[in-house]
C-alpha cells in the first residue's frame, strides 16, 4: 500500500453522488454505495490543506469493527459486499484498498457526533 495520502478519490467506473469532509460517495445502483474515507483532516466545517498519510484506512478499519460489533443491537448500512464485486480496474482497487465500503442506502439520521 502506498504511503502517498489519499485527498480526494476519482473513480472514472462510478457515479460521484457527493464529497463530505472527509468520505466521497458513488453511487453503486439504486440500493448500494460505495463510501471512500479519504486522508482529509476537518475540524469544525474546515477541511484542512494537508492529508495525514493513511487516516482514511485506519477510519475505516475503526468503523467497521464498531458496525460489526453493534450490528445485532442496532441494524447499520453494512452489506458485507466487497470494493472489488464493483470495482474492476486496478489502480482504483489499489486507491480504494482498505479505505472503502459497500453499503446499504438508507435514510440518513441527521445527527452528528464529536469525540474528543
Amino acid at each position: 500500500m502506498s504511503a502517498k495520502p489519499l485527498y480526494e478519490s476519482s473513480l472514472q467506473s462510478l457515479p460521484l453522488l457527493g464529497r463530505g469532509k472527509v468520505r466521497d460517495i458513488y453511487a453503486l445502483g439504486d440500493k448500494r454505495m460505495l463510501i471512500v474515507t479519504t486522508d482529509r483532516l476537518s475540524a469544525f466545517d474546515v477541511v484542512m490543506p494537508n492529508p495525514i498519510p493513511e487516516k482514511g484506512r485506519v477510519l475505516t478499519q475503526i468503523s467497521n469493527f464498531w458496525f460489526e460489533k453493534t450490528g445485532h443491537i442496532v441494524r447499520n448500512h453494512l452489506t458485507r459486499r466487497r470494493v472489488e464485486e464493483f470495482v474492476t480496474d486496478p489502480a482504483e482497487r489499489e486507491m480504494l484498498a482498505g479505505r472503502a465500503i459497500v453499503v446499504q442506502r438508507l435514510r440518513a439520521l441527521p445527527v452528528e457526533a464529536v469525540v474528543r
